[in-house]
């Protein structure tokens, strides 16, 4: 089979020949200097690389053509499916409509479409009235139609707030303004094909998503997987029409026990999701969504751990910038719960941007119990006893807002 693979994700976080056979496939990966430059040296394919500036579509597209016989264009990378659509159309290929693909990318277009559905999800308004106010006053998220890691996500006091706020941007119509809900949030991660899960997993967010974006430490933890959470990625996947590979769902579970639907996207869990699933489950999601998605036959599982996994990774891009450093509470490295503990080398930088990945954060736990919940007290517990500020700034404790 010859597959045209857009790189984007880090080669380290999908692995592709764990999924995909290069000396049996003729592959192509195209994609920046960066990313291509990640490709293991000895591994047999071609490189194929954009101009930093190029659009993604527009650089693909001027290099590939329908002559050069591709059978299956791989994007695995929020910033690529719906680019991907193009690319297929393009090379004459078959695959989900760009209608389709705006369901799990543009969560003003993803709440419309679960209209009657019977799935309750915030209250939302995707272009507010010209004047007069929202549908509710109390606290209100303002966040990017399209997204991905809270970035530009603001939660304000007041509807009122939000709106004003909404009204101040340079580009307001590519944001969307919804009602706050409160309790934890919980993700389900799984993986689809052809209408059925195959694999399916709930976590706890230790923190909420939009709070790593403030300055504070995110992580989740494994919970039972109880028929309401099936329930809801089933409902979800049908209303949105998600058929295959990887599931990332993200709910609320309120005091009063109920699921809200959050938001939903069709590729992978980024930071420790992977890692936690695998050691778990014995399952590499990453390479199991390649060969869904290119019709091959899954690869072997591993025995599963008998233990519930997470992960808590520390942010550096709100720090001033320099280099990290740590302080960790005596014994976490030998701490029985802890697999593997990551810190930044001294003389790395503090990252400059948002990030989850553990070889650019200053701090990121991987761990697991036989308990679910005494893992996740574990995990709050390093996030408020750590602490990270930078070399050439003032020291922040993680634990409270930075």
């Amino acid at each position: 089979m010859k597959i045209l693979v857009v790189h984007q994700v880090p080669y380290r976080k999908i692995s592709y020949h764990l999924g995909i056979d290069h000396d049996a496939h003729d592959v192509t990966y195209v994609g920046r200097p960066a990313s291509l430059r990640q490709i293991p040296g000895d591994l047999r394919c071609s490189r194929l690389p954009l101009g930093e500036d190029d659009d993604l579509v527009e650089g693909v597209t001027a290099r590939v053509q329908p002559s050069d016989g591709y059978e299956k264009v791989l994007s695995l990378s929020e910033f690529g499916i719906l680019e991907a659509v193009h690319i297929r159309r393009h090379l004459g290929l078959p695959g989900p409509s760009a209608a389709r693909v705006e369901l799990v990318r543009d969560k003003v277009r993803m709440k419309e479409a679960l209209a009657g559905s019977g799935i309750r999800h915030p209250r939302f308004v995707g272009v507010p009235p010209a004047c007069g106010p929202l549908p509710w006053s109390g606290k209100t998220v303002l966040k990017p139609r399209a997204g991905a890691s809270s970035e530009g996500v603001m939660v304000l006091e007041t509807a009122r707030e939000a709106l004003s706020a909404y009204r101040k941007l340079p580009a307001p119509g590519d944001y969307q303004l919804e009602e706050h809900i409160e309790g934890d949030i919980l993700h389900i991660d799984g993986l689809m094909r052809d209408g059925d899960f195959l694999e399916l997993a709930t976590s706890r967010y230790v923190n909420k998503p939009v709070e790593f974006a403030g300055g504070l430490p995110l992580g989740s933890h494994q919970i039972p997987l109880t028929e309401a959470h099936r329930d809801l990625a089933r409902e979800v996947a049908v209303a949105l029409g998600i058929e295959d590979g990887c599931v990332h769902l993200e709910a609320f579970h309120t005091a009063s026990d109920e699921l809200v639907f959050l938001e939903v996207a069709n590729r992978v869990g980024g930071a420790g999701v992977v890692t936690a699933h695998e050691r778990r489950y014995g399952v590499h999601l990453p390479s199991h969504e390649i060969a869904v998605r290119l019709g091959l036959e899954r690869p072997p599982s591993a025995p599963p751990s008998g233990r519930y996994h997470g992960w808590l990774a520390f942010p550096g891009h709100h720090l001033p910038a320099g280099t990290a450093e740590v302080v960790l509470p005596a014994g976490l490295a030998d701490h029985p719960c802890v697999d593997r503990l990551y810190v930044l080398p001294s003389d790395r930088p503090l990252p400059g941007h948002i990030t989850y990945q553990e070889w650019e954060c200053p701090v990121f736990i991987e761990a697991s119990h036989t308990d679910a919940e005494e893992l996740g007290r574990f995990l709050r517990a390093c996030a408020d006893g750590i602490a990270v500020s930078s070399r050439s700034g003032v020291p922040a404790e993680l634990g409270s807002a930075a």
